[in-house]
């Protein structure tokens, strides 16, 4: 097997009990990269006998997000709840029913997949499976150099081998990687291929866009802190801005510079990475960030624990979808009205949608 290069600045296996211990992270830029404008996405789903009865299945429900050049924006939220959906989304890799998606400064909702191509040099994907998301009937010389040959970005053959080669080398394998198939790479060197075919087309001079996947819920811990880190240093080298999704707390505590959370296709909670980790208010982030593990009994935190499961998304809850397991529910308030996400402080930006806000 091809030898994965060390890159460690995280400590493997081990995640700062608060932010990064590498120091603060860079500042974001202002202009916006990205931005979603009340973005739904339903899928028709069929019930009963013969499929007679239809209804929609509510995957992503009016939800505005911006992201900003240079910044890492962490997208957490329990399994099911739209994270991956609304990832596509934003990509147009699946067309929003409802809202807008601008991009930079192009409205990008309508645009057809030729229109599109162009601006695919500065929107990519790093997906969760590094198993299933490369083909194996491929080398990683053709699974990598693919996207160069439909932007034409190389002059011949040789020069297209060079830029997979450099592109392997940025990512920490050798250029020998290149006559291999997936299947003779461990998950972690996997991952690094599918890093550098999401970074084959990219300008170094305009940064791009990437949405991280789950880059590494199905990678070893060991391994983990290498890809974080690899993704880190690749921003801080090409200008890149990353929607981070994942379910590891603690690394999107580390990497992020906002954080949304996500129930039920909806935005409940969205801060900065400190006030979200130090002053969480919706009820539903004080349960998730409450089963983070403490490595030290002596700071073990009270546990914050849910009643029942998620609801369906093909016939949610009304009003505030959350309210059937909230501790704080109120009859007549949560059931009734939906709570809009409003900044609790002018000037804070700090958002939660909830009727009755926990102070702290």
């Amino acid at each position: 097997m091809t030898a994965e290069a060390p890159r460690e600045t995280l400590t493997t296996g081990a995640v700062p009990t608060h932010g990064r211990d590498t120091g603060p992270l860079d500042e974001p830029g202002e202009q916006v990269v990205v931005r979603a404008e009340a973005v739904s996405k339903l899928f028709a789903v069929e019930q009963g006998w013969f499929g007679r009865g239809k209804k929609d299945l509510r995957a992503v429900d009016n939800v505005s997000l911006a992201v900003h050049i240079g910044e890492t924006v962490g997208l957490v939220g329990e399994s099911g709840c739209g994270k991956s959906t609304f990832g596509r989304v934003l990509l147009r890799l699946l067309d929003p029913t409802y809202g807008r998606i601008r991009f930079e400064d192009t409205d990008i909702t309508k645009m057809t997949q030729r229109e599109l191509r162009p601006l695919r040099r500065r929107m990519q994907i790093i997906f969760q499976d590094p198993y299933s998301s490369l083909n194996p009937r491929m080398t990683v010389r053709q699974i990598v150099g693919e996207a160069i040959q439909i932007h034409d970005l190389a002059k011949n053959s040789r020069d297209e081998e060079d830029m997979v080669a450099a592109l392997l080398a940025k990512v920490g394998l050798r250029a020998d990687a290149m006559t291999r198939y997936p299947h003779e790479f461990s998950g972690g060197q996997r991952q690094r291929i599918g890093i550098a075919r999401a970074l084959a087309v990219m300008d170094k001079n305009t940064g791009g866009f990437v949405v991280c996947d789950e880059p590494i819920s199905a990678l070893d811990v060991s391994i983990q802190a290498q890809i974080v880190n690899l993704l880190q240093e690749l921003q801080e080298e090409l200008g890149l801005s990353y929607l981070f999704i994942s379910h590891d707390l603690k690394v999107v505590e580390y990497v992020s510079h906002r954080v949304a959370v996500m129930y039920l296709g909806r935005i409940v909670e969205q801060a900065s990475n400190k006030s979200l980790f130090e002053r969480r208010h919706h009820p539903y982030t004080r349960a998730l960030l409450s089963a983070i593990p403490v490595p030290d009994p002596a700071r073990r935190r009270l546990r914050v624990l849910l009643e029942g499961d998620v609801p369906s998304p093909i016939d949610p809850p009304s009003a505030c979808t959350f309210h059937p397991r909230c501790p704080k529910f109120q009859k007549g308030v949560c059931d009734v009205e939906t709570p809009p996400l409003r900044e609790l402080v002018p000037g804070s930006e700090h958002f939660v949608a909830c009727h009755f806000p926990e102070d702290a």
